[in-house]
């Protein structure tokens, strides 16, 4: 086996000489010259906390199908949980830039995808929650989150819907008193919710009518995942063992009004605003998994010696990394300026969704590569690359699929017309 520790490597400066990147044998890059003095803080800072999970407790955690919930702690000690959330509630205040380059760097040291997706709910998903929330409610909901002190998942997708959000089917009825809702419905792959106290949940409140426009009478509540009224059941899949992916059945399941968000009706212009963050993280988070997998292709190709020579002198094997690195940096650049424009107020939409299809390809594209390149040693678990292969098809599927973005960049961008209908919008 390779010494874990040559993956952690850090790059240190040489006076004198003045260069942009690391090795791409190397994990830690500060001096990007694209990356902003907080950003690489972030890094830098970040960097230490992944550097205490080193692969083969992230490998551990898949095998057992274990949340990692010391690394979520570590997180909560030193505030990262609440990085874009506002100081008076305990966050940092600081943008989706330095979001990107946190959950970047947690994928990176190889923690992969399930690292980084096990933070990132508390970046994006309760952003209607800071937009839209009462002060009682920012205090109640946003505190113990950011703390560390509660963990949340998030319900929107449902079996017979999809990626067809306006077309969910669960419903809450309001209770004559007023004083809350009763819901019915399911949902579909709720990551966390094995291990979640709360839950922000979007359902509709009044019926899909024909004719009306469906995203008219949805509503979003940030509540507690009472067990008692929801079965959680986890569904086996193929990758990211650490963190659970459920089925939601709930019938009756009572909610007081006081958790939920803003109007009644008017949840999924709210949910909107999390959906071009959570984009732009995805997209981090499939660069850090491709960047850790080029690592240890390269390191691979550099050592293994067949036939009296490094396989990496071969064509074959160099030229695919090489081109996986290009094709890593040019998604990388475009992530960041998604992020930069989604932190200055734009829309964005185009960038956000760009970003993440061409930051999930490329690492999808190297992690396989990583695979090939370390023949038949990767598909041992001993090397790490064949969960990095299984993670990062996550980011190929969800939040949106390649073909809906390019759905979206047809329509808004080149301006032909849609390619899929919705009825009613």
């Amino acid at each position: 086996m390779h010494c874990p520790y040559r993956y952690l490597s850090f790059h240190l400066a040489i006076p004198g000489i003045r260069t942009i990147h690391a090795r791409a044998t190397e994990y830690l890059q500060l001096r990007d010259p694209d990356l902003t003095p907080t950003q690489r803080t972030v890094r830098e800072a970040v960097s230490k906390i992944c550097t205490l999970f080193p692969d083969s407790y992230w490998a551990d955690l898949d095998a057992s199908h274990t949340f990692p919930i010391d690394f979520h702690q570590a997180f909560a000690k030193d505030g990262w949980l609440g990085i874009c959330m506002p100081s008076a509630y305990g966050g940092s205040d600081l943008g989706i830039a330095e979001a990107a380059v946190m959950v970047q760097t947690i994928a990176e040291s190889g923690a992969a995808y399930a690292g980084a997706s096990a933070v990132h709910m508390n970046i994006f998903a309760l952003e209607p929650v800071r937009k839209f929330g009462t002060e009682e409610q920012k205090r109640r909901m946003l505190e113990p989150l950011i703390q560390g002190r509660k963990r949340a998942c998030f319900g929107v997708t449902e079996p017979n819907t999809g990626l067809d959000t306006l077309r969910l089917q669960s419903f809450a009825r309001r209770e004559k008193d007023g004083k809350g809702y009763v819901l019915s419905g399911s949902k579909v792959w709720i990551s966390t919710a094995q291990v979640a106290e709360k839950i922000l949940i979007l359902v509709r409140t009044t019926p899909l009518e024909e004719g009306a426009k469906p995203s008219q009478g949805l509503t979003l509540f940030y509540t507690d995942l009472d067990r008692t009224q929801v079965e959680v059941k986890e569904i086996p899949k193929m990758g990211r063992g650490a963190v659970d992916s459920n089925t939601l059945f709930f019938d009756g399941w009572r909610v007081p009004v006081e958790d939920r968000i803003g109007e009644e009706g008017n949840g999924f212009k709210m949910i909107m605003h999390g959906m071009n963050a959570e984009r732009i993280l995805i997209a981090a988070e499939a660069l850090g998994t491709g960047f850790a997998a080029l690592r240890r292709a390269a390191v691979y190709a550099g050592e293994r010696k067949v036939f009296g020579k490094a396989i990496g002198q071969n064509q074959a094997i160099q030229y695919p990394l090489a081109d996986s690195w290009m094709q890593l940096e040019a998604a990388r650049l475009m992530v960041y300026q998604a992020a930069r424009m989604y932190d200055e107020g734009y829309e964005a939409g185009e960038y956000a969704n760009a970003a993440k299809y061409l930051a999930a390809e490329a690492a999808f594209t190297v992690c396989e590569r990583a695979v090939m390149t370390h023949g038949g040693m990767g598909y041992a678990k001993e090397y790490h690359v064949e969960r990095y292969l299984r993670e990062i098809l996550i980011a190929r599927i969800a939040p949106v699929s390649r073909e809906m973005i390019c759905n979206y960049i047809g329509e808004k961008v080149l301006g032909l017309p849609r390619s899929y209908s919705i009825g009613g919008v």
